[in-house]
């Protein structure tokens, strides 16, 4: 489905405004860009998205409510509708080696349309300045300490081949919440193999260490570049493969 900024209302089909807005929303909820426990939009966002008003977004959130894939309380609208699984989750964490092995971590993720770091646009391919979807992570203890900070910048290719990173685009202010658990798996099910060479390297003073993944397809296109930097005093870099089943 093509994606405009803001989102252009959705095309007469017999069923009234609120009803169009609710059936694309549960169309994000269904495909995990909103995964589920992830806060929605305000009603504000929402009305400019869809470039509606906001008691027609009040009305689709209800139609949401009732079905119970949608639940409200005094923090806002959260999606409840079970997820669907992802392939190999152990070996499509995203970013890479996000997960930590902390079980008291505690995560935030948004998502930015800006013009990537230099080393990032020569490593996609995009001409200097140019803004692309731009990814960041951290975690942290309860008591402040960084365990793990992640920048990921995505191609053009990305975007233009997987609908899922690309509706990001409308809602990428640097303050919603951003989880992209699932955007390997969304870039295998729009029919990419994903090919990763990751580099680690020693930063300052050797207490933390740099993650570097170039992912590409099996055209040689590059689809992403992850710099993961991870405090080795406090946490442990983990990967997990799954390798295939013998044919």
């Amino acid at each position: 489905m093509a994606r405009t900024t803001p989102h252009d209302p959705p095309p007469s089909d017999g069923r009234p405004l609120y009803g169009r807005i609710a059936a694309l929303l549960l169309e994000e909820l269904r495909d995990g860009t909103i995964p589920p426990g992830e806060r929605l939009p305000g009603e504000r966002h929402l009305a400019a998205y869809f470039r509606v008003s906001r008691e027609t977004v009040r009305q689709a959130l209800d139609v949401l409510r009732r079905s119970g894939v949608v639940t409200t309380d005094r923090r806002g609208s959260h999606a409840t509708l079970p997820g669907q699984p992802a392939e190999a989750p152990q070996s499509l964490t995203f970013p890479v080696g996000a997960r930590s092995s902390d079980p008291c971590a505690l995560d935030r993720a948004t998502v930015t349309w800006e013009a990537p770091p230099p080393e990032h646009a020569t490593a996609l391919g995009l001409a200097a300045h140019r803004p692309t979807l731009v990814h960041r992570y951290q975690s942290v203890t309860p008591d402040g300490r960084s365990l793990r900070t992640a920048l990921t910048s995505f191609s053009a290719v990305a975007l233009a081949e997987v609908a899922e990173l690309a509706r990001y685009r409308d809602r990428a202010d640097g303050a919603t919440p951003a989880q992209l658990r699932r955007a390997y798996d969304w870039m295998r099910k729009a029919g990419l193999t994903l090919h990763h060479r990751d580099a680690i390297t020693q930063v300052g003073d050797a207490s933390s260490v740099r993650v570097t993944r170039r992912v590409h397809d099996q055209y040689a296109r590059p689809l992403e570049i992850t710099d993961l930097v991870v405090n080795a005093e406090q946490d442990a870099l983990v990967y997990e493969f799954t390798s295939p089943a013998a044919g």
